[in-house]
């Protein structure tokens, strides 16, 4: 299996910005997906981006589209989020997540393709 390592996390102010990463390394021989997963205690661990490695296409939750932006390195070792303006409700543990596309369906990346996560990275705004 991929083994993903999230860092960047910490407190943040509300309105500010915060760039989290992920390192990859380990069996990642066809894993064109990547994303950002998000959870708070009690609640469903919910998808926040994702982008499809060989083409670069992203996609993005109605929540943190146009603040949010999910990219990589060129080396494909390194993936990132951009958080800006960010809000209390953006408060969470931020899991950097891998899978392999179903065939046949084109360049997208479902939510349930994923399936190697990160350990998480704690992100807290404050007001």
């Amino acid at each position: 299996q991929a083994n993903l390592r999230e860092s960047g996390g910490g407190p943040v102010e509300a309105g500010g910005s915060l760039r989290l990463s992920c390192e990859i390394s380990g069996n990642t021989w066809g894993l064109f997906c990547m994303g950002w997963f998000r959870q708070v205690p009690g609640k469903e661990r919910e998808s926040i981006a994702s982008i499809y490695t060989v083409g670069g296409q992203t996609k993005y939750a109605d929540s943190v589209e146009g603040r949010f932006t999910i990219s990589q390195d060129d080396a494909k070792t390194t993936l990132y989020l951009e958080m800006n303006s960010l809000k209390s409700e953006d408060s969470a543990v931020y899991i950097c997540a891998a899978g392999r596309p179903r065939i046949g369906v084109g360049p997208t990346c479902q939510n349930d393709v994923f399936n190697n996560w990160g350990q998480g990275t704690q992100v807290t705004v404050s007001s």
